[in-house]
């Protein structure tokens, strides 16, 4: 009897083997009958098909411009590597490369990732090479991104992603993100995308060519996106230590085990408007682009206007009143409903005797009130985070309070940013949007 047990088992694991077998071969020949592949290598199915992609860091396009000069100009069979600073980490993750303000092809013959030690220096045993459609090169159109195939690479929270391309060709920097307040690294000539020690000639405080890092992630991790100019883009916090505010709301948010699932993508550009261009397109021509397209992105906070009220100092034809600013917030708002996004209206902050001549009026002054009495009261957005009450000096109201005036009464210091995210009520990024 003990004979026919064993025999029998032995008969129905192989007749499972066979059964499961033929399976195979027969959706494998279903599969190349209607034309599919086998297996879609898509960067999702590929390692897990529970999880999705979310962006944990972000830099928004910007062209070259008549106010800004980019440094270096153009490149020339250089390396340049960058630091992205993420929010949320992963074991997988893609680069998204853009060439979408350039008026010429791209071409990248190198790309690398790594873990950043210190500087311009990586983690022995981190690097991991880009490709594209399996390609090492690669050429972007003009006007387009190029999303990068998937890596493997443990990239903790917080920590610091180094990307590094190799530019083979005379390439001027039409694409890029000027106030990166992260020093980027340029080598002379030749290809060191995947040396640990890299060969600096040249540095600069921009990014290039590089706008957006994703991670796979579980189903209920998601992201907001923070919209905004010169002061969510950090301007004057300090070089190469993180202080922009939303680099401490994604502190708070890795802190909270009920936020954890949060990520944070920055699309601050320094002088950008709602309504006009400046340095960058303005907020509602870029509204797709930057918030809409993200992967992962459920969140999106607000925080333009005041460039609006302050840059017809130097553009006396474009100004602008409330009420106009008003009506592209609702505009922003109506977008972002109609893809299921959560819109949070942050407060404009206190800009009195700007150092920045002719940016401040007391009708730019008006205006910034009329603005904020309507973010607070209308109801238009889904929520408001009032940035003004955060930093504005009590005794003053109109004015920053100093100790967090980073020195031009515009721009928060370090201690601003930390006040500003501290302000932030954390709840916000535990809702369901109902639409």
């Amino acid at each position: 009897m003990t004979h026919f047990w064993n025999w029998l088992i032995g008969f129905t694991a192989a007749r499972d083997t066979r059964r499961r077998f033929l399976s195979a071969v027969m959706a494998i020949a279903l599969g190349a009958a209607l034309g599919a592949p086998a297996h879609a290598d898509d960067g999702r199915d590929r390692y897990n098909d529970d999880k999705h992609w979310v962006g944990t860091w972000t830099a928004s396009p910007q062209a070259a411009d008549a106010l800004v000069t980019p440094v270096p100009a153009s490149f020339n069979g250089q390396t340049v590597r960058m630091i992205a600073h993420v929010s949320i980490g992963g074991g997988t993750l893609r680069v998204r490369f853009t060439n979408e303000l350039g008026t010429d092809a791209l071409v990248i013959g190198s790309a690398h990732v790594a873990l950043q030690s210190a500087g311009s220096t990586t983690i022995a045993g981190t690097d991991r090479t880009l490709t594209f459609a399996g390609a090492s090169a690669v050429t972007i159109p003009k006007g387009a991104p190029m999303l990068s195939d998937p890596v493997d690479l443990n990239v903790p929270a917080l920590g610091n992603v180094v990307v590094t391309i190799y530019l083979p060709d005379s390439t001027p920097a039409k694409t890029y993100h000027d106030l990166a307040r992260q020093t980027t690294y340029v080598s002379g000539p030749d290809n060191f995308t995947n040396v640990t020690a890299f060969p600096t000639l040249s540095t600069t405080a921009s990014w290039f060519f590089v706008s957006a890092v994703e991670v796979l992630a579980s189903p209920r991790t998601v992201a907001v996106v923070t919209l905004g100019d010169s002061i969510t883009d950090g301007y004057a916090s300090t070089l190469d230590t993180n202080h922009r505010w939303p680099n401490f709301l994604a502190e708070r948010l890795q802190a909270s085990r009920r936020t954890s699932s949060v990520a944070v993508m920055d699309e601050g550009i320094s002088g950008n408007r709602v309504l006009h261009d400046a340095i960058g397109p303005n907020a509602l021509a870029r509204f797709d682009r930057d918030v809409l397209s993200q992967s992962g992105v459920k969140y999106v906070t607000v925080l333009e206007g005041i460039n609006d009220f302050g840059l017809p100092a130097f553009f006396p034809s474009e100004v602008v009143s409330a009420d106009d600013v008003i009506a592209g917030y609702k505009q922003l708002i109506a977008r972002a409903h109609a893809h299921g996004l959560l819109i949070y209206g942050a407060t404009l902050t206190p800009f009195e005797v700007t150092t920045i001549p002719g940016y401040y009026t007391t009708a730019g002054e008006a205006k910034r009130q009329i603005v904020n009495a309507w973010i607070r009261t209308s109801r238009a957005f889904d929520a408001v985070i009032d940035f003004d009450r955060a930093i504005r000096d009590p005794a003053h109201p109109t004015r920053m309070l100093a100790a967090f005036d980073s020195g031009d009464h515009l721009h928060p210091n370090d201690a601003g940013y930390r006040a500003m995210a501290d302000a932030v009520d954390l709840r916000l990024f535990q809702r369901d949007s109902d639409r």
